[in-house]
């Protein structure tokens, strides 16, 4: 419980307590508020004056008490202090006695003393006039000093003797009217110092602009240098690799560096370090900023006197000369120039480049003053990335450029191809000399054989081809020049993309467009056909070509990816070409096979022996077609021509008896055609004994082209023809035939003439079995049908 708590407890219980309580605070010198308002909160503040009264009077009473017990003791007290001031008195009088001799003592030595202290003043004044002499002299002497300082201009030894003047002996001038002078001529020789520096400063701001040009210059061509010597390491190390799986050690002269790029930042120097001494290092910091800003936006103004593929050397290099010098400032300036303020300008520099570089790309429509102008801000930025500057925005920029730069390409390179391909003859490559045949062949891996052949060689390729594989390569090293500008993309398959890309949309597209022009004859469409095989092998060289300008082993690009995707496609073209040849043979073929015209369907005569003209043309026709397929067409594509040609020719025959050019024909109309279709088989085997052609089974298979025809003269022929309704002997010899196709050409078929003499001559009992079988034929291939 609270002391408060319990003097409301004393009080409340009665009158008996107080007076101990309100004695005790009282005694403690506590307040006693809480008390009286309490008294007063419950009616009873007389009880509390009372109490009071009281406690005054018991005070009262103690120490009268106290007095009376101390009373004797007081009166000894006061007999002593009397006898004190007795003696006081007695003192104070022997005192006075003493100092009225002390003074009529001491008055001569007064005057004496007097005389003394005014010879120390003269003294004294006499030696702080030589000090002052003295230090005013050193004053003048530091003057005569800066006077000399500036007619021989060493601002540095100037500055520090007013340094010293202002700081050491300015405010300790004696003499005022020197001290004014001295203080007035201080700030005048300052801001002397102050200009003269500034103009010797902006003097070497003149001279670096028209300097930093060459700075740039040499700086860009020694990056170009050290990028070539990289280059030729890199092609004496692969044509090493080449030659043998051993390991070189290629031993190449080392090139020294490139020469040292010298510019003179002494005037910077000098002038910082007048501004510094004299208080002004933050202004003359801001001066140098606010003007190399200026000199840059200057140089970033793009000259509208010349077009930007003319000046962006000279453009580049300004600028390339402008950040070396101040990356030398920053480096040996002391805080003249701080990084923060560094970047922020080639911030700006950057972006202001990347916009125009953008405008410029955009507007662009030569692919090789694209490359130009790349192949020299990628040299810039080699070379500013040495010095610290981070150069990934404007290589940013020439990535973004790369679709845009090949756009280009691929358009200039659609009209080179286009004119390889419409100015070819379509006739196969003759090539004459050794040299041609390693310009033409060897180099793009076109050979099929690594002996060397006997000259002149026949090519199974025309002109286009070697011309094509010329353009494409060209298409790659220009490809690769513009995309190896940095690591930020993986060159090879970024190469690899833009060559699919090429050999998709504009060399396939060329081919097919040739394809499909209805301009073409069986010749130029074999040519064409044998040169997109060829063109589709020499992807793999291209890919290999690739990889080795890109500097990656083949090994590699063979594991692990494989063939281009236009490769695919160019198969696909080649069979579109093989559908399209095979679609004008057949139509040259149908020139020559016209039988309603060459056969006499109801001759009366027997037929001579000897084959048909047409026949003879045919097989002309025929041997031209695989001499030339010999020539220029795989084993397996000349076998499918081949049998196009003899399966169109059997198609022709079938076809020919269907027509409705042909309304009846007898026996003797069939055995001119047996005589016709044994002289094309004879022709098939001889031509594939002497023409190389040494596989029984392309052989057989040869021959099974014309089996259709084949069967249907043996069929009309046979003496027995309605055997062909029992299913071994027709499994076994007529399983080409069609059962409505027969039936059809059997309707058409009179084993006799219609004439009354053809009638009677050709009653005899034999003719008359086979025409009870052929009509028995006829009856049950109708039932059947």
């Amino acid at each position: 419980m609270s002391d408060k708590q319990k003097r409301r407890s004393v009080i409340a219980n009665g009158d008996g307590g107080i007076d101990g309580v309100l004695a005790t605070t009282i005694r403690n010198g506590e307040d006693l508020c809480p008390i009286v308002r309490h008294a007063f909160e419950v009616g009873k503040p007389e009880l509390l004056l009372n109490q009071l009264k009281s406690i005054v009077k018991r005070k009262e009473i103690e120490i009268e008490e106290l007095c009376k017990v101390h009373y004797e003791e007081f009166i000894l007290a006061v007999d002593e202090l009397r006898g004190v001031l007795s003696d006081a008195d007695e003192l104070k009088i022997a005192l006075s006695a003493e100092n009225s001799r002390v003074q009529d003592v001491a008055s001569s030595l007064l005057s004496k003393l007097e005389d003394l202290l005014a010879l120390y003043s003269i003294n004294k004044n006499v030696a702080e006039a030589v000090n002052t002499l003295s230090f005013c002299i050193q004053v003048l002497i530091l003057c005569s000093k800066c006077n000399s300082y500036i007619e021989e201009g060493s601002f540095h030894l100037l500055v520090k003797a007013l340094g010293v003047i202002e700081t050491d002996y300015v405010q300790r001038i004696p003499i005022k009217a020197l001290k004014r002078v001295i203080e007035r001529q201080i700030p005048a020789i300052r801001s002397y110092i102050e200009k003269k520096a500034c103009s010797d400063f902006n003097d070497w701001l003149v001279r670096i602009r028209q300097k930093a040009r060459e700075i740039g210059q040499i700086a860009v061509g020694h990056a170009a240098s050290m990028r070539q010597r990289d280059a030729d390491l890199r092609k004496l190390r692969r044509e090493a690799e080449e030659q043998s799986s051993c390991v070189y050690a290629l031993d190449v002269e080392q090139i020294e560096g490139g020469p040292a790029i010298k510019f003179d930042l002494l005037p910077v120097y000098r002038a910082y370090h007048v501004y510094t001494c004299l208080g002004l290092e933050e202004r003359f910091q801001k001066y140098y900023f606010d003007n190399r800003l200026l000199q840059l936006n200057l140089d970033l103004e793009v000259s509208t006197a010349q077009s930007f593929l003319e000046s962006h050397q000279g453009f580049f290099s300004q600028i390339t000369g402008f950040f070396i010098v101040e990356d030398g400032v920053l480096r040996t300036a002391s805080k003249l120039l701080s990084h923060s303020q560094l970047e922020a300008i080639w911030d700006a520099a950057t972006s202001k480049i990347t916009s125009l570089l953008e405008e410029q790309f955009s507007s662009m429509e030569i692919a090789s003053h694209f490359l130009m102008i790349k192949d020299y801000v990628s040299l810039l930025c080699a070379t500013l990335k040495c010095y610290g500057y981070e150069v990934s925005p404007l290589l940013h920029v020439l990535d973004k450029g790369r679709d845009r730069y090949h756009e280009l390409l691929i358009s200039e390179f659609r009209k080179r191809v286009t004119d390889a391909l419409e100015n070819d003859t379509h006739e196969q490559m003759v090539i004459r000399k050794e040299y041609e045949y390693g310009m033409n062949v060897l180099a793009f891996n076109l050979h099929i054989s690594e002996i060397m052949p006997a000259f002149p060689y026949v090519a199974p390729f025309s002109a286009s081809v070697p011309q094509i594989c010329r353009v494409v390569r060209c298409f790659i090293e220009d490809s690769v020049n513009y995309l190896s500008y940095s690591s930020h993309v993986n060159l090879f398959d970024a190469v690899r993309k833009y060559l699919d890309r090429f050999l998709s949309d504009v060399l396939n597209e060329a081919i097919m467009k040739i394809i499909h022009s209805g301009t073409l004859s069986v010749s130029p469409a074999m040519q064409i056909t044998a040169n997109i095989a060829v063109l589709e092998n020499a992807c793999d060289h291209f890919l290999k070509q690739t990889a080795q300008l890109c500097e990656i082993p083949v090994r590699f690009i063979q594991r692990a990816h494989g063939s281009l995707a236009a490769q695919a496609l160019l198969r696909a073209t080649h069979n579109a070409a093989y559908i399209e040849l095979s679609n004008l043979l057949r139509a040259k073929i149908d020139e020559f096979m016209d039988l309603a015209n060459n056969i006499k369907w109801t001759a009366e005569d027997p037929p001579q022996t000897t084959v048909s003209e047409y026949i003879n043309v045919v097989c002309i026709y025929l041997d031209t077609l695989i001499s030339t397929a010999l020539e220029i067409f795989p084993p397996d594509t000349q076998h499918k021509i081949a049998s196009v040609a003899l399966q169109h020719i059997s198609d022709s025959i079938v076809a020919t008896f269907l027509s409705e050019s042909v309304k009846k024909f007898n026996i003797n109309a069939v055995v001119c055609l047996d005589i016709d279709l044994r002289s094309l088989e004879s022709f098939v085997d001889e031509k594939l004994q002497n023409g190389g052609w040494n596989n029984v089974d392309k052989e057989d298979k040869l021959r099974e082209c014309l089996t259709e025809a084949r069967q249907l003269v043996n069929l009309l022929m046979s003496n027995q023809p309605d055997n062909f309704m029992n299913p071994v002997i027709r499994e076994k010899n007529y399983g080409a035939l069609d059962y409505k196709k027969v039936a059809c050409i059997c309707d058409k078929f009179k084993d006799s003439s219609d004439t009354l003499f053809g009638s009677l001559s050709s009653r005899n009992s034999k003719q008359s079995a086979r025409k009870k079988s052929m009509d028995t034929l006829k009856r049950r291939l109708r039932e059947f049908s």
